[in-house]
């Protein structure tokens, strides 16, 4: 199908959203809005510098799903465009020269590659492989196309022989499965045996396949990309083409359940020597490769602390192909999240959390140095320009992801995308601040609030307080799709979010605190910051509060229950019941053992010490429990078992279960669903926005 000509001035963006503000009374936000919000993703920009193609995902309620579209904007900020139309979702933008884009596309019936030229005309299917294309690269001379795809391990031909596996499974008329080792299942799927390996096709003179894909990690009993979040990232192709590095976890047998331990390994591109393990020497987490633009150096991310998955990241340079590992930024008490080299080599880009903002950061490739280029909301995906700029994402907690430049000494950022922008001229947010205030061990703590949209002083006003998963994570300034906090302040709630103990972004002491105390400084940091901001705010009414939370939040509210009935309502969403139990029942069991410090039957005490089913008999506040069913890293019989004490209690409380959801809500109408139901709990039993003056 042909793209569509569909142009959008930037300036007559703001324009239109200049009159429609003025034309016309702002409204309150609410969840249809952040369902229809334009969901940008996946910049790259083009070779020459001038353009930026990338991703835009819209939700179909119809359909029950987002649908992706490919959108090309001028760097200059002078407009974007859609690049394709296909019902079908268009993704994974790689430039083929300045003129055409290779991309992901499920257009044929499976996930292939499709190539589309950016100045008009049909779009090309590149691969017909058998197999789903998960991700992909084009290696940088274009002379080869970078697959991966998943495949059974042990097959000597891999595509063919998986082809013939899965049609075999299919075919069988029984319906057991058989497991000799863990995992079983894994976030919200069951094992099949087949694992992502990357493959390479070479490319003809006319961009298309010019021979079969050869599986580069033949016989690794492992995933690249990682499961189940990896991408495209968890591999690079040296410049020249002749290696490819790629992070896997290989360890044997039901190891990978409790192992942190991925490795970086280098592997020649033609297939004429077997993978060598590049950082064998560091027990923990090697990951993000990213070859230099001279092909000299391999920069990476590193762990250092084995069985911990938020343990600091530290960004390693070494010679390649032989050199010695070198980190950069032991002394930087932050933990970088990306590894993009500068268009002349000299420093990296990266992104990190940092004081309740992920900041933009360049990081000198000699010396280690660190300096800040943006310092305000959230910014991720940096990509470099050749003028020095710095292409990035940037949301906050009034806006969604939307792209900018910055100068390569920092500098206000120039926008360049404004999709958005006149849906959000005509919605009204609350007032939202940041605050701190001494929490446990006499650490600073900071937190979030946002006033009640339309805010009149003279009333008083219910409070919802969110509490945020990891629990290594943070509810910090930026823009959510599941947790958005301007959803409550539009229905007339007064809003807060503290980073208790073991949040990012405050250094790796702070994160570490939470470990083996579960229920003990983040529940007091979570109590003093809630009178903290009472005390600031006397305008909130005490005995109108709801508390909401999921995964560790959830958790966080069924530790609440027991220990403080100061809520008029809570929401449990995927939250553990039994810390004990739920060890027995989850998939990367590395989590709990580092945690819990060691496994139930070798530290029993500590998984009762902090477990919320330990105060059952003292609950009695009214709450909401939310779960789904394909959740397998906190199983749906931990919400089942909340909800069944909480009926047996003689507690008001209800149950929201979605079989057909995994530990987040991610279907539009379900989303939506989910809203009403929360805010028709906390408004039952807090009154909602209506009070007195």
């Amino acid at each position: 199908m042909p793209r569509a000509l569909v142009s959008i001035p930037l300036a007559a963006l703001a324009l239109a959203a200049a009159v429609a503000g003025a034309a016309a009374e702002k409204r309150p936000f609410d969840v249809h809005d952040l369902v229809a919000m334009a969901r940008i993703a996946d910049p790259q920009p083009s070779p020459d510098g001038s353009r930026v193609a990338f991703t835009v995902t819209t939700m179909d309620l119809e359909a029950n799903k987002g649908r992706s579209d490919l959108w090309l904007a001028a760097l200059d900020g002078a407009g974007a465009r859609r690049l394709t139309t296909h019902e079908a979702s268009d993704t994974s933008a790689a430039w083929a020269g300045n003129d055409a884009l290779y991309f992901l596309s499920s257009r044929s019936g499976s996930s292939q590659v499709w190539r589309l030229p950016t100045a008009g005309g049909e779009a090309e299917q590149v691969t017909r492989l058998p197999l789903d294309v998960e991700a992909f690269q084009v290696g940088q001379r274009g002379g080869s196309l970078y697959v991966a795809m998943a495949v059974f391990p042990d097959c000597a031909d891999p595509v063919p022989c998986t082809v013939e596996r899965v049609a075999a499974e299919e075919a069988r008329k029984t319906s057991g499965m058989v497991y000799d080792r863990l995992f079983v299942r894994h976030w919200d799927s069951w094992e099949d045996g087949r694992r992502n390996h990357v493959f390479r096709i070479p490319l003809g003179p006319d961009g298309l396949p010019a021979g079969d894909p050869r599986d580069l990690m033949p016989g690794v009993d492992a995933d690249c990309p990682t499961t189940p979040f990896g991408d495209a990232s968890d591999w690079a192709v040296s410049p020249d083409g002749a290696w490819l590095v790629y992070t896997a976890k290989v360890v044997a047998g039901s190891e990978e359940a409790w192992s942190t331990d991925w490795d970086l390994w280098a592997v020649p591109t033609d297939g004429s020597a077997p993978a060598r393990c590049l950082t064998a020497a560091n027990p923990a987490w090697d990951t993000t490769p990213a070859f230099s633009p001279d092909g000299n150096r391999l920069a990476y991310l590193a762990m250092a602390r084995p069985g911990y998955e938020s343990d600091r990241r530290r960004l390693v340079v070494m010679d390649w192909p032989a050199g010695a590992p070198r980190v950069l930024t032991e002394a930087w008490d932050r933990s970088p999240e990306a590894v993009v080299w500068s268009a002349d080599g000299r420093r990296l880009l990266t992104t990190a959390a940092n004081v309740g903002t992920t900041t933009l950061y360049a990081v000198d490739a000699a010396s280690g140095a660190v300096s800040a280029l943006v310092d305000r909301h959230t910014n991720g995906s940096p990509r470099p320009l050749p003028d020095g700029r710095v292409l990035f994402t940037q949301n906050s907690l009034v806006s969604p992801v939307e792209l900018f430049t910055v100068g390569a000494a920092g500098g206000p950022p120039l926008r360049v995308t404004g999709l958005n922008g006149e849906r959000l001229a005509g919605l009204e947010f609350g007032k939202a601040s940041q605050f701190s205030f001494t929490g446990a061990h006499g650490d600073t703590v900071y937190g979030y609030f946002i006033e009640p949209v339309g805010f009149d002083p003279a009333r008083r006003y219910p409070l919802a307080f969110l509490i945020h998963g990891g629990p290594q994570g943070s509810f910090d300034d930026s823009w959510h799709y599941r947790w958005n906090p301007q959803v409550y302040a539009a229905h007339g709630y007064a809003t807060v979010s503290i980073d208790f103990h073991g949040s990012t972004g405050y250094g790796q002491a702070f994160t570490d605190a939470i470990n083996g105390d579960w229920g003990g400084a983040p529940f007091e940091d979570l109590m003093t910051g809630l009178d903290h901001v009472l005390a600031a705010h006397p305008w909130i009414d005490p005995d109108r509060m709801a508390a909401l939370g999921a995964s560790y939040g959830g958790y966080m509210i069924n530790w609440i229950q027991g220990n403080t009935d100061r809520f008029a309502a809570l929401v449990c969403h995927d939250g553990n019941l039994d810390e004990y139990m739920a060890y027995f029942d989850t998939e990367e069991l590395w989590f709990p053992e580092w945690e819990h410090g060691g496994t139930p039957w070798s530290n029993p005490e500590a998984y009762r010490e902090h477990s919320p089913v330990e105060r059952v008999q003292h609950w009695k506040t009214p709450e909401l429990v939310v779960h789904g069913g394909k959740d397998f890293r906190v199983v749906a019989t931990q919400g089942l078992s909340t909800f069944n004490a909480l009926q047996r209690l003689g507690v008001p409380s209800r149950l929201l279960y979605f079989p057909d959801e995994n530990h987040w809500v991610l279907k539009p109408p379900n989303s939506i669903q989910w809203h009403e139901v929360v805010l028709e709990w906390m408004d039952r039993w807090t009154g909602g926005s209506t009070g007195a003056p």
